[in-house]
């Protein structure tokens, strides 16, 4: 590609005058005509008709102006993106994350990031979701991942992976002797919940809102093993995502009829943020698994 050619023959076009081209590329205006004469040698066409005082571009002139601006982008695109590759990838990733996605999900994540990057290290927040998006609109993380979702304008919110959650019970409870039950069952049983601000939290009650179920007793524990723990000792039963329960046998998952259990974590960010690169690699990773 003629490359130097084709960028004199733009700034031309776009200067409008061969001279303040050749000043603009600390060029001889010799060399800005030689530059045009051999385009169009090479293309066997007139780009231009010059005249004292202007320049008129030609049809073909038009067409190759256009061409020649991707053609230069795409070289420069290009150039970037061959020395970044030969960059190190190295520096710290500042993570917010609420609990349940920080502390059963998050790991891998950072693990399967850490063997690609191995420079990278990082500093991962964890707390319940409305402190975790406070955190976020403070810009004190680069990225934050949370359960459920956030309708805050400040902050751009992308879905990304499935989260299953269950209705969890002890093996003592009178439900565990059960593999299936319905809505009805769900009555008037005593609940362990997570605080307020957890996406756990609002999931429940959401669940117990939108199916009319009146609780007992309603126990509040501020933290994922906690309420499993209470559960597990027959203090109540709990809705939790599938990640905290997966494993343990202390605790009986029950499948609920006609009721729907799926939620989405999601990605947070300030809005107008522009990532640096270690965050836009770790951000496609994530997108990778949704």
């Amino acid at each position: 590609m003629q490359y130097e050619a084709l960028r004199t023959f733009v700034t031309v076009i776009e200067e409008k005058n061969f001279t303040k081209a050749a000043e603009k590329l600390y060029i001889s205006q010799p060399s800005v005509s030689l530059h045009i004469k051999q385009l169009e040698k090479e293309f066997k066409t007139v780009l231009l008709h010059r005249s004292p005082k202007h320049i008129e571009v030609t049809p073909s002139g038009v067409l190759l102006y256009e061409r020649a601006k991707q053609l230069l982008e795409l070289y420069e695109k290009t150039k970037l993106e061959l020395l970044d590759i030969d960059k190190k990838i190295q520096g710290t990733l500042k993570i917010a994350a609420s609990y349940t996605v920080g502390e059963y999900v998050l790991p891998r994540l950072l693990a399967d990031f850490q063997r690609q990057y191995n420079d990278v290290t990082f500093d991962v927040t964890i707390a319940n979701t409305k402190q975790v998006v406070e955190q976020t609109k403070l810009y004190k993380a680069d990225l934050a991942l949370i359960e459920g979702k956030t309708d805050d304008k400040d902050l751009v919110m992308i879905p990304f992976m499935r989260d299953d959650m269950a209705v969890v019970v002890s093996l003592e409870h009178p439900l565990a002797n059960l593999e299936r039950i319905c809505v009805e069952d769900l009555h008037d049983q005593n609940w362990v919940m997570r605080e307020a601000g957890s996406g756990t939290r609002e999931f429940l009650e959401h669940i117990l809102v939108s199916y009319g179920l009146k609780a007992n007793k309603m126990y509040t524990i501020s933290s994922n093993q906690g309420v499993k723990e209470a559960v597990k000792n027959n203090l109540g039963i709990t809705i939790l995502s599938s990640f905290v329960v997966q494993a343990d046998d202390n605790v009986k998952k029950i499948l609920v009829e006609d009721i729907s259990l799926l939620r989405k974590f999601s990605i947070l960010y300030p809005a107008h943020t522009r990532h640096n690169k270690i965050t836009q690699l770790f951000l496609d990773l994530l997108l990778e698994r949704d």
